[in-house]
C-alpha cells in the first residue's frame, strides 16, 4: 500500500515538508509506502471543465497536473480526475504561521467529497503552526495531529484492503442526473 502526499508549498523543505514527513514517518511504522511529490511554486493552470481528464489526462501540458495525477492513480491513499480516485482515502494538511489554517482545510477537503473520497481526521483539524522552516517540530500538538492522522489513515486503508480480500464489493454509483439550475 502507498500513500501519495502533494506538498503545495513554495518551500521545498519548509513546514509543510516536515508536517507531512511526520505523517510519513507514521505511514512507515504502519507498513504503508509513502511519497511526497513537490508542487510547489510552479503553476497549476485552472480547470476549464473540459471533461478531457478522464479520458486522457488534463489538457494543459505545461504543468505538472498530469505527473501528479498519474501517481495518485496507482497510490492507494491520496494526500484530480474523478472516478479514478472513488473510494480512495484522502486527508488534507494546512501549515500556517498563525491563522488561515482553517479556511484552507475546509476548502482542501471539498473536493475529496465530489470525488466519492473518504475523509481521514484526526485529534485535532489537520493543521500545524510555524514560520520559520523547521518551527513545526515545536507544535507538539500539530505533530501528534499528524502522526494521529498517519495512524488514521493506515487504519482506513487496512480496513478497504480486508474488505476487498473479503469480497466486500465497492457501493455502486449512480450515474446519469445532472440538475442544471439554468434553463
Amino acid at each position: 500500500m502507498k500513500v501519495l502526499m502533494l506538498n503545495g508549498s513554495a518551500k521545498k523543505e519548509g513546514n509543510t515538508y516536515q508536517s507531512l514527513l511526520e505523517v510519513g514517518k507514521e505511514l512507515e511504522r504502519q507498513g504503508i509506502e509513502y511519497e511526497i511529490f513537490q508542487i510547489g511554486s510552479q503553476p497549476v493552470r485552472d480547470c476549464i471543465g473540459c471533461g478531457q481528464c478522464n479520458e486522457n489526462g488534463c489538457v494543459f501540458a505545461d504543468d505538472k497536473v498530469n505527473e501528479f495525477v498519474a501517481k495518485a492513480k496507482e497510490a492507494d491513499g491520496f494526500y484530480s480526475s474523478g472516478r479514478a480516485f472513488a473510494f480512495k482515502p484522502a486527508a488534507s494538511v494546512a501549515v500556517a504561521r498563525r491563522g488561515g489554517c482553517s479556511a484552507s482545510f475546509d476548502v482542501m477537503n471539498k473536493y475529496y467529497g465530489i470525488c466519492q473520497m473518504p475523509v481521514a481526521g484526526s485529534t485535532y483539524w489537520n493543521m500545524v503552526h510555524g514560520c520559520e522552516p523547521g518551527e513545526v517540530k515545536m507544535d507538539a500538538e500539530g505533530m501528534q495531529t499528524m502522526r494521529n492522522l498517519a495512524k488514521n489513515l493506515a487504519w482506513m486503508m487496512k480496513c478497504f484492503e480486508a474488505g476487498k480480500v473479503a469480497g466486500v464489493p465497492l457501493p455502486e454509483t449512480e450515474r446519469g442526473n445532472q440538475t442544471n439550475f439554468i434553463r
